[in-house]
């Protein structure tokens, strides 16, 4: 007999994730190791890009209490539709969907709301629609583990093999096999060890990505190290389960909130019906807080003394390292791997840099594409990673300052209602919204501004705004995300047309320059995708009458003509020289970040 709260529960509900216990194949053009969202993402891209890729990870399973990111930006959902993946990730829940209440900012779950006033908080109107002006996609909230699902049965539909159990020993350059020239490498050979077994594999691939998160076996065994400072302090996520009713169970809790008060700061979000991620910290690095301290910290977040266990515990740290290169010759890295910093964002990033790396490795492999392409990887992708960084440490700095900064006035208990307790209320919103903006600049402003393969105009280092984390102007200069529409009246959009190689725009009634980027490209072995927009308003955002969009949604050149067209798409795919430049590229100087 089935137990009511499994029937409760339903086909969607994603706790654990197993990994198929396969063998990998002996040979594939690119072997990605680590089977969490970026690794798996990273075969998806892969594949859309008609690349053979294979997965392992040492893991066999991946439980929910352990999943980290929950939260995903419009930007990272246009990544799951161009992987044909967003429809599964909406189906996967773990908790009843009509929880989804937006994220509130109260003082428990039962308190007071801490929204300053004019923040639309709640569910939008049910025949009401959202409107993001930055994207046609939706912000989505699943946990990870619902993301993993929903990659691996596409994979498996796709027939990508994914196989659990198997540990990275090492990685061997292997020759080419050209007697002339005994020092060539034409791929790589990894040495596996089934996890249980003892058994060892050796797979050759033309490349290795290492998606194996912040303890990289595959960034050490590649000599990469790291930049940036250790934390000064570590935070944990833990687990509380819940037993029975409790007040605001009923008729439904609000499922995700940011809980500030005399005790308690970070998020109370639910995992499950029953499953609840709590935060505590800072702690000194040498602390480890006992069972007790951690239920009270639960307890105030949400409001009641109710009864509660602890599940799980993980500590993180609000620091930021960066690897040093995200290429060493055949390895590259993605996500953690690459990147780590305080939490808020960080696999919406990895994402980014699968996206980026795809194509690019997918051309290199069929030969249009030449060394400086895999190079302008790492030289892009590291510097935007570096500012999201260094904005996600500032933001998190000036959260814990506001709340010091309200604590050292004091929160009014939640059944108090006094004016006075009132006004002191009204005092703390205003201190916890000091400098807090929407970060629409980190979703949506990755821009890359010095690249060896970006057609960047002669001007554009000299009149390009610093780089925001608050602000997003959308726009069509080179290296920019390309703006995307609505182009035929049936809701087809720009980023459905474009598909593994760069987009020609036709963005007037003027088509001279069709001729002359189609001949360049057919003479390259480029498949062109035209895409006629003679929209004034098309035009006008992207400044000029025509622009190439690389299949990563990224403007690579815009024009009035087609002079330069072959020169332009050796630019592009890094067919040039290095040292070889098609225009005066941005300044080092607009890569920085901006103050914060």
């Amino acid at each position: 007999m089935v137990a009511q709260n499994e029937i409760s529960r339903g086909e969607r509900h994603v706790d654990t994730v197993l990994l198929a216990h396969a063998t990998p194949p002996q040979e594939v053009e690119v072997l990605v190791v680590g089977a969490g969202p970026s690794g798996l993402a990273t075969a998806l891209e892969l594949n859309r890009q008609k690349v053979d890729v294979a997965v392992v990870d040492a893991a066999t399973s991946f439980r929910l209490i352990r999943a980290g990111a929950m939260g995903h930006s419009a930007r990272t959902v246009e990544f799951f539709q161009q992987w044909r993946v967003e429809d599964r990730i909406r189906r996967g829940w773990t908790f009843p969907p009509e929880w989804n209440l937006g994220t509130t900012f109260r003082t428990s779950l039962i308190g007071h709301d801490l929204t300053r006033p004019g923040t639309p908080t709640g569910r939008p109107a049910f025949t009401g629609r959202s409107e993001n002006p930055y994207s046609l996609a939706e912000s989505l909230r699943r946990p990870q583990t619902a993301l993993q699902q929903a990659f691996l049965d596409q994979l498996a539909e796709l027939d990508v093999p994914v196989a659990g159990g198997w540990r990275l020993l090492s990685l061997l350059e292997s020759g080419s096999g050209d007697e002339s020239d005994p020092g060539a490498c034409d791929g790589i050979i990894a040495t596996v060890e089934h996890v249980e077994t003892g058994a060892v594999r050796r797979i050759r691939a033309k490349y290795v990505v290492g998606a194996d998160g912040a303890r990289s076996t595959v960034r050490t065994l590649a000599g990469i190290e790291r930049d940036g400072a250790y934390a000064t302090d570590r935070h944990f996520r833990f687990v509380v389960r819940t037993e029975g009713d409790y007040a605001g169970r009923d008729p439904f809790p609000s499922a995700v909130n940011v809980i500030v008060n005399g005790i308690h700061s970070g998020f109370l979000a639910a995992l499950n019906e029953t499953d609840w991620r709590v935060y505590a910290g800072p702690y000194p690095l040498e602390h480890t807080p006992t069972e007790e301290e951690l239920l009270t910290l639960a307890r105030a977040a949400f409001g009641s003394d109710l009864a509660l266990q602890v599940v799980d515990v993980t500590p993180y740290f609000k620091s930021t390292r960066l690897a040093k290169t995200f290429r060493q010759g055949r390895v590259l890295l993605v996500g953690d791997a690459a990147h780590v910093r305080t939490p808020g964002g960080n696999l919406g990033e990895g994402f980014g840099d699968v996206f980026n790396l795809g194509w690019k490795l997918a051309a290199v492999l069929r030969g249009t594409g030449g060394e400086a392409l895999l190079d302008s990887y790492d030289r892009e992708r590291r510097p935007h990673n570096a500012r999201v960084g260094a904005s996600a440490k500032a933001r998190a700095d000036r959260t814990e300052r506001n709340v010091d900064e309200a604590r050292r006035l004091g929160f009014p208990a939640d059944d108090d209602t006094t004016p006075a307790a009132e006004e002191r209320r009204d005092r703390i919103r205003e201190i916890l919204a000091q400098g807090q903006r929407r970060d629409v600049g980190v979703y949506f402003d990755e821009r890359y501004d010095d690249s060896p393969v970006i057609a960047y105009e002669p001007d554009q280092g000299a009149t390009e705004t610093p780089w925001d984390p608050g602000v997003y102007v959308p726009g069509g200069r080179p290296g920019h995300r390309a703006p995307n529409g609505i182009i035929d009246p049936y809701g087809v959009t720009l980023y459905d047309r474009i598909g593994a190689d760069v987009a020609l725009l036709v963005l007037s009634d003027d088509v001279s320059a069709v001729a002359g980027f189609a001949a360049a490209a057919r003479d390259r072995a480029i498949g062109l995708e035209i895409i006629h927009l003679p929209d004034a308003a098309a035009r006008e955002l992207y400044g000029a009458p025509f622009a190439l969009v690389r299949p990563d949604h990224h403007v690579a050149w815009r024009g009035a003509d087609a002079a330069d067209a072959g020169a332009v798409l050796d630019r592009v795919y890094g067919r040039l020289p290095a040292q070889d430049t098609l225009v005066t590229a941005a300044t080092a100087a607009t890569a920085a970040p901006a103050s914060l």
